[in-house]
């Protein structure tokens, strides 16, 4: 479909104002409310948005927002740097538009380029078929049931898109990171 804009989200008010960021962080808390089956509170939003907010991406249509995708990407047992895609949604009257299928591209690519991701994981029911084709298409491996994970006590499947070797090694034989999060600590 064309007239579709696609754009991470900002939280610079001199840039786009204030009234702008409130509206879509609004827009977004919506979409994600609407069309997911788990509830999450204001706090989880504010933990993903105000720490990458370039990993919240935004599809907009005539200036609502339509579907968006939230990620994050943090050092994982200091040893490799994890991508996690922790909502995807998309309007209903918009879905069977690729509309998906770009959210998740762009958002693999940032997390990939821009923070140089060892591997990408994420979690979704298992009774979703379209999303586990659609995660499928794109490289993601099953890799593990979790179950009863979601309050509606429907089963998960942890699924991996393994980006760079460190993936197929186990931890505790990678080094270190250097300066990660982790090391800190």
């Amino acid at each position: 479909m064309s007239g579709i804009d696609y754009e991470p989200l900002s939280l610079d008010i001199s840039e786009v104002g204030r009234e702008l960021v409130d509206f879509n962080i609004e827009q977004v808390r919506r979409l994600v409310d609407e069309h997911l089956s788990e509830p999450y509170s204001i706090y989880v939003y504010r933990f993903f948005l105000n720490n990458w907010p370039n990993l919240t991406i935004m599809a907009k249509h005539q200036g609502k927002v339509i579907g968006c995708i939230i990620s994050k990407v943090e050092p994982h047992r200091d040893s490799r740097i994890r991508g996690y895609i922790g909502m995807l949604a998309v309007d209903n009257e918009y879905r069977g538009q690729g509309i998906a299928k770009e959210l998740i591209s762009r958002s693999l690519d940032s997390m990939i380029d821009n923070y140089k991701c060892d591997e990408i994981i994420l979690e979704t029911e298992v009774v979703n078929k379209a999303a586990l084709r659609l995660y499928e298409n794109f490289g993601f491996l099953r890799v593990k049931r979790l179950f009863r994970y979601y309050l509606n006590k429907h089963d998960a499947l942890r699924l991996i898109l393994p980006v760079s070797e460190k993936s197929t090694i186990r931890s505790t034989f990678l080094p270190k990171l250097e300066n990660s999060m982790e090391s800190k600590y």
